[in-house]
């Protein structure tokens, strides 16, 4: 059965009309189901103005539905899947605050860098909401929230809420890679991996400096030896030194 807002047989007056091309402004018709037309004048390709893209913006056949998705709606695809994740985060965690205000965090951290540094966002703050999420297993069967069980525990089960919420395949691989080995960096890292490292250590900064004081030398030796950003160290100079 076809969604009933891309079925013809359900279509009303004005399902067929014209729009204005962007580059050239001759008229291209556009069917009410078509996502994308090329002008036929300039060759310009562009979105159909008036599409109600709804589910498509989070459902996982959306393309087979829809044909060929244009880059906005991409785009917005990518920002609700990063939102649906960390709801996904807060309903595994419970009432676990602790885990899902650190989580949130980092993810604030993250986005806060990535602006400056680069990456890919929706891998950086699907790691960021995710890189834990192990720790409630670990401590299940290991009695341990060690950074390795949490290493070994975490990419099933992000692998598994990625799934459900319909994420891109090389995403989800990326995120369990980096979920899987978030405190044991590589020689040679990704950017993405990089951000999400030094996104944690000032979440675990900011956490570790409420039990206790540290000595400003201590604090400044350890911001200029441990961060792989420039971004994310100035910002720990920011955070924690001024």
């Amino acid at each position: 059965m076809k969604c009933p807002g891309q079925d013809s047989r359900f279509w009303k007056p004005g399902a067929i009309f014209e729009v204005k091309c962007p580059e050239c402004g001759k008229p291209v018709e556009f069917f009410k189901d078509d996502t994308m037309r090329k002008c036929p004048h300039c060759a310009h390709r562009f979105a159909n103005p008036k599409m109600d893209f709804g589910c498509a913006a989070y459902c996982r056949f959306a393309e087979q539905c829809l044909g060929e998705l244009p880059p906005e709606l991409l785009a917005q695809r990518q920002e609700l899947m990063k939102d649906r994740i960390a709801i996904e985060m807060k309903k595994y965690f419970g009432r676990d605050f602790k885990r899902i205000g650190h989580a949130t965090r980092v993810a604030r951290h993250a986005e806060a860098i990535a602006k400056k540094e680069g990456g890919e966002l929706a891998v950086i703050l699907a790691a960021a909401y995710l890189h834990d999420i192990g720790i409630h297993e670990a401590e299940k069967k290991h009695g341990s929230t060690a950074a390795r069980y949490q290493e070994q525990e975490g990419p099933p089960i992000a692998r598994q809420i990625m799934e459900k919420l319909g994420a891109d395949k090389a995403l989800i691989d990326e995120v369990c890679e980096i979920i899987g080995r978030h405190h044991h960096p590589a020689e040679q890292e990704t950017l993405n991996f990089k951000i999400l490292y030094d996104a944690d250590l000032i979440a675990n900064m900011e956490d570790n400096l409420k039990e206790k004081k540290a000595d400003p030398e201590k604090i400044k030796n350890n911001i200029g030896n441990r961060f792989f950003t420039r971004a994310g160290k100035k910002r720990a100079e920011e955070l924690f030194l001024k």
